[in-house]
């Protein structure tokens, strides 16, 4: 097993620390295999007896980052999830996040938190444009890369074929970290590029638990695997003389990303992969603050608010905030001050999240991310300090293309529905819009995709008790403006525009082509397609 780098000789106990953490989002289009990968990663890593993706015929076990009601019953994940734990000297802060592209809002606001990702591309599909996507953002954030080309046990493009259409479309450049060793129909397993073994696995029944693992090196491969070796000798002698070869510098900055080839439900390839993350995925650098300084690991308590979830434990109606800790040490019970309002917290009510469950956790370090239950007063984008002043840059958001106005189909649960709106809002589910700050009785949901509403229903009724109706709007384009754009808009009726909960006005079209002639005629408005929390 390989291990993570140790600190350089000289540092100090926090800047230690934080070298043994790698705290990493997974990315990918739907069905490409993401949360299946997540689960064999803890699988792998000691946390579970037994993956819980295994479906039987007429049961299925919930994935364990699939924590809420509406995931388990449509079998898709609609929110990220943080999963800590501790694996061959690492602690291993992963963020799983939603695939489909309607929740690309929080997979942007897990990227603010992650120092590396994890891109699951589909064997038989490669780069879709969701991933393309994804990409895209995590690239703008400078994060390095690691792609894992899953479902190769099953048909799909040769992988000379893969490395070409990521260079070609994601612009970025493949090295084979693995290289897989099969025959149509039969996949036997991968070469670790590195050392040149050979890694053959053989299944388990339904992939619950660690596939059993010979290491053979290239005479032993020869003789057992025939032909299949013989093609993927010469596939790897095409690679060495094309000199496709790691190189940390570039992966540093993103321009470079390591290929695995393997199978997530059948456990192959995964403890390779999960070696990489600990001898290669970065640990925590320094942020920068809102004033260009980089925050150093060693300064004084800080972190970023990257998410809010309420009610993950319904016993409780809890809220709870997730923390990305960017330097100093975290002690329970400490007092920091928040950024936005000035106003003192106490983080007594701290805990190691792993999925739905949490234990009181009593320290913590750069790079981890820790829950911060009951944290009523905390937003996403929230910097939380001790001693002088700092502030990180907010997280960006998409602006979003699908409004519906919402209804409170029972009066007597007024407040319950109120309280539900500004709830889901505040924790990023959905944007609430409406046409006066101050009040509005049918305010205006708005989201990247149609499902953003189907969650917000959902969980109106479930959590609080509210009946909703949702009516169509005739909006599919949103700019953030200022007050001044919103007046010029107003007087052209060109668009309308709405106001988000701290005032900032947006400015709504009903087609792209009302949207460029009044950008064409007015020049002057600010029109952006990026928003922030």
């Amino acid at each position: 097993m390989t291990h993570a780098p140790a600190a350089p000789a000289g540092v100090g106990p926090i800047a230690q620390e934080a070298a043994r953490r790698r705290t990493f989002a997974i990315i990918s289009h739907p069905d490409a295999g993401k949360t299946t990968l997540t689960e064999k990663l803890l699988l792998y890593g000691g946390q579970l007896a037994e993956a819980g993706a295994v479906q039987a015929r007429r049961s299925r076990r919930a994935a364990a980052s699939d924590w809420m009601e509406i995931e388990r019953n449509r079998g898709i994940s609609v929110s990220s999830t943080v999963l800590r734990f501790e694996h061959g000297g690492v602690v291993f802060n992963l963020l799983d996040t939603p695939g489909h592209r309607d929740f690309s809002e929080d997979t942007l606001r897990v990227l603010a938190a992650a120092d590396a990702a994890v891109m699951v591309l589909d064997a038989a599909r490669g780069v879709e444009p969701q991933t393309l996507r994804l990409f895209e953002v995590a690239r703008a954030r400078g994060i390095p890369l690691l792609t894992f080309v899953n479902k190769y046990d099953r048909p799909g493009m040769e992988p000379l074929a893969m490395l070409d259409q990521i260079e070609s479309v994601l612009a970025i450049t493949p090295t084979a970290a693995t290289w897989p060793v099969r025959i149509p129909g039969d996949y036997r397993g991968v070469v670790d590029r590195s050392t040149g073994a050979f890694h053959r696995f053989t299944r388990t029944a339904g992939g619950a638990t660690e596939a059993p693992e010979e290491v053979l090196d290239a005479e032993q491969a020869r003789a057992r695997e025939g032909e299949a070796w013989e093609v993927a000798e010469e596939e790897l002698d095409l690679l060495a003389a094309a000199g496709a070869a790691f190189d940390a510098n570039a992966f540093a900055t993103g321009a470079c990303t390591p290929v695995f080839f393997g199978s997530a439900v059948s456990n192959f390839g995964v403890a390779l992969l999960l070696e990489a993350l600990e001898r290669i995925a970065p640990s925590p650098r320094e942020r920068p603050t809102t004033d260009g300084r980089p925050r150093r690991l060693d300064e004084p308590f800080s972190a970023l608010t990257f998410k809010v979830q309420a009610n993950m434990d319904p016993r409780h109606r809890d809220r709870v905030a997730f923390l990305r800790i960017c330097s100093g040490r975290f002690e329970r019970g400490m007092r920091v001050l928040n950024a936005r309002t000035g106003r003192p917290f106490a983080m007594t009510h701290v805990h190691e999240v792993f999925g739905e469950e949490r234990a009181v956790l009593e320290q913590a370090f750069p790079g981890d991310v820790v829950g911060v239950v009951n944290a009523g007063d905390l937003r996403v984008g929230d910097t939380l300090y001790v001693d002088e002043p700092l502030e990180f840059p907010p997280i960006p958001t998409l602006a979003p293309e699908h409004f519906v106005t919402v209804r409170n189909r029972d009066t007597a649960r007024y407040k319950q529905f109120h309280r539900g709106i500004e709830q889901l809002g505040e924790e990023g589910v959905v944007h609430v819009l409406r046409r006066d700050p101050a009040a509005d009785p049918n305010p205006v949901l708005a989201g990247v995709g149609p499902l953003q509403f189907d969650v917000a229903v959902d969980r109106l009724e479930r959590e609080f008790g509210a009946t909703v109706g949702l009516d169509p709007t005739p909006w599919k384009l949103a700019r953030r403006t200022d007050a001044a754009g919103g007046e010029i808009l107003r007087a052209t009726n060109r668009g309308d525009v709405l106001f988000r909960p701290d005032g900032t006005p947006l400015a709504l079209f009903t087609s792209q082509w009302l949207l460029d002639r009044f950008a064409q005629e007015h020049p002057e408005v600010a029109l952006d397609r990026m928003l922030t929390r």
